[in-house]
């Protein structure tokens, strides 16, 4: 039986140093139509000084705000361990229609608690959503569709407008969830 490798002390320094690296990422989340953008702390250390930067500016809740200008993504002072700040971005629906940017790039900048300054580069493609099929709930369709009166919500809408991702394919708009 060969010996068995022992490590030195500066080998497993260097392990618990690097260890308490945070791993801060962005990510979208795509639940029943709806795409959400999120600041995330992967990692059981804290995050400071967390900023993101996109290589492009994209626009949520219907083309008004521009997500990635977010102060969000400007600084966060402090991020902990295992934190997950996340806002809604749009419909897929919406989204899509303005044609919106699909290939997001991302830049994540932070630092470590000893003050070590970190960056992750992230690259995100949200055409997979185009074609992910699922069942539209009243909220999804309130955010779609603006109503016609205050409290009114369309009921399926037939256009060619409403279906999702590849025009081929037939829209799941008129199987509405009771509320």
């Amino acid at each position: 039986m060969p010996p068995r490798k022992t490590s030195t002390s500066g080998e497993a320094s260097k392990r618990s140093e690097g260890s308490a690296v945070p791993d801060v990422i962005v990510d979208f989340r795509f639940d029943q139509g709806l795409l959400y953008i999120a600041l995330v702390n992967l990692s059981g250390f804290s995050a400071y000084r967390v900023s993101v930067r996109f290589d492009k500016p994209f626009h949520g809740l219907g083309g008004d705000c521009e997500v990635s200008g977010l102060r969000l993504f400007r600084r966060v002072e402090f991020l902990a361990p295992h934190k997950r700040i996340e806002t809604l971005l749009d419909s897929s629906q919406a989204y899509f229609r303005r044609r919106e940017p699909t290939l997001i790039k991302a830049t994540v900048s932070f630092r470590d608690a000893n003050g070590k300054p970190h960056t992750r580069r992230i690259i995100h493609d949200l055409k997979i959503y185009q074609d992910v099929s699922y069942l539209v709930s009243r909220e999804a369709t309130a955010l779609s569709f603006p109503p016609t009166a205050p409290s009114a919500l369309p009921a399926a809408p037939s256009t060619e407008e409403s279906t999702y991702g590849n025009l081929k394919r037939q829209s799941l708009l008129q199987f509405q969830l009771p509320r």
